[in-house]
C-alpha cells in the first residue's frame, strides 16, 4: 500500500481515537500518542521521497501561503505603491516599502488572488506589462532611497494574452532583468511557489535567490514540455524530471543558494512557520550582503548569470 494510502488511514484512526478520548473520556492517551508518532514518521518518509511532479504539485496548490497575506505576515508597515504611471495598475504583481525584521526595504510579489473572484483578476499571478514597469518604479524608488530590494516569487508566468504583446510584455520583462542585474542597492530574491519563465526571472536576478523546499523553478511548464518534446501533455510527470525544476535540483546546479525547509507536508501546513523561515532567510542574506563593498556586489551579481547552470561554476 503507498504511503499515502497508509497516512489517510492512520489518520482516520488516530481522529477515531480522539474522538473517544474527547467524547467519551476514555483514556486512550498512550495509544493515540503512538499512533501519532507513526503518522509523523510515515510522512517523514512520504515527503523525503517526493517525485519532482509531486512537488509541482504543492509548488501549485492554492492555499500554498503567498501574495498579500504572506507580505503582511512577513514584514511590519507595508505601503503599497500602485500603478506604472504609464496606462495602469496590475494587481498581480504588486510592491511598495515595508519593514523586514525593523529594517527598511522595497518589495515587490506576485499576487495570485484568494477568492476565485479575485484569483480571476490577478490572472493566478500572471503579470502584464504594467506590472512589470510598476516593478522597474519600485525599483528606482529603492535605489534612490538605498533600500534593499525583496521579491518573492509565485507565477506560472507572464500573462501571454495579445494585449499584453501588444504593449510590449518581453521588453517590459527584459528591462526588469536589467535593472535588477544594475542595482546599487542589496537584493534577495525568493521563489514561493512557481518560479514559471520570464514572469519570473524579471524578480529574480538577484544577488542571492533562494527557493522554498517544494518550489519550482523553470523556463517552461512540465505540460509545455511534455507537449513538445514528447507531442503528449500528459508526459509532465516525465518532464517534470527532466527539466531539473525543483529546489534540490537546482541547489546543486548553482542556480540556487539556498532552499529553505519547509514544515512537514507542505509549506500550507504551517503558513505562520512558513513565513518565519523566510524572514529568518532574507535577513541573514541581506546581512551578509551588507558587508560587501558595492563594486564586489555588483561584480558577483553580473558574473553570477554569466555562469548560472554552469557544473563548473556551482557550489
Amino acid at each position: 500500500m503507498p504511503h499515502e494510502d497508509k497516512l489517510r488511514a492512520l489518520e482516520e484512526k488516530a481522529a477515531e481515537l480522539r474522538k473517544l478520548v474527547e467524547g467519551d473520556g476514555l483514556d486512550l492517551r498512550e495509544e493515540l500518542a503512538l499512533l501519532e508518532r507513526k503518522i509523523s514518521e510515515l510522512k517523514r518518509q512520504h515527503y523525503a521521497a517526493l517525485a519532482d511532479w509531486d512537488r509541482v504539485q504543492l509548488a501549485r496548490r492554492l492555499d500554498r501561503p503567498g501574495g498579500l497575506s504572506f507580505v503582511q505576515a512577513l514584514a511590519e508597515g507595508f505601503y503599497e505603491l500602485r500603478g506604472d504611471r504609464m496606462l495602469g495598475d496590475d494587481p498581480a504583481l504588486r510592491g511598495g516599502l515595508a519593514r523586514v525584521g525593523g529594517r527598511p526595504v522595497a518589495i515587490l510579489f506576485h499576487h495570485r488572488g484568494g477568492t476565485p473572484e479575485e484569483q480571476r483578476a490577478c490572472r493566478f499571478g500572471m503579470a502584464t506589462p504594467e506590472g512589470y514597469r510598476k516593478a522597474l518604479r519600485i525599483m528606482d524608488v529603492a535605489a534612490r532611497l538605498r533600500l534593499p530590494v525583496v521579491t518573492l516569487i509565485n507565477t506560472p508566468g507572464a500573462y501571454p494574452g495579445v494585449a499584453a504583446e501588444a504593449r510590449n510584455i518581453a521588453g517590459a520583462i527584459a528591462q526588469c532583468i536589467a535593472a535588477m542585474i544594475s542595482l546599487p542597492v542589496p537584493t534577495v530574491a525568493v521563489i514561493l511557489g512557481e518560479g514559471g519563465s520570464g514572469g519570473a526571472v524579471a524578480l529574480a536576478a538577484a544577488d542571492r535567490l533562494l527557493m522554498l523546499e517544494n518550489a519550482t523553478y523553470s523556463v517552461i511548464s512540465p505540460e509545455g514540455a511534455g507537449a513538445i518534446l514528447w507531442k503528449d501533455a500528459g508526459a509532465a510527470p516525465k518532464a517534470a524530471q527532466a527539466l531539473k525544476l525543483t529546489a534540490p535540483h537546482l541547489r546543486e546546479l548553482g542556480v540556487v543558494d539556498e532552499v529553505i525547509p519547509e514544515p512537514l507536508g507542505g509549506a500550507h501546513t504551517d503558513p505562520e512557520g512558513t513565513v518565519g523561515a523566510v524572514r529568518a532567510a532574507v535577513l541573514r542574506h541581506l546581512q551578509e550582503l551588507d558587508a560587501m563593498p558595492l563594486d564586489e556586489r555588483l561584480h558577483l551579481r553580473y558574473k553570477r548569470y554569466r555562469d548560472v547552470g554552469r557544473q563548473d561554476a556551482a557550489g
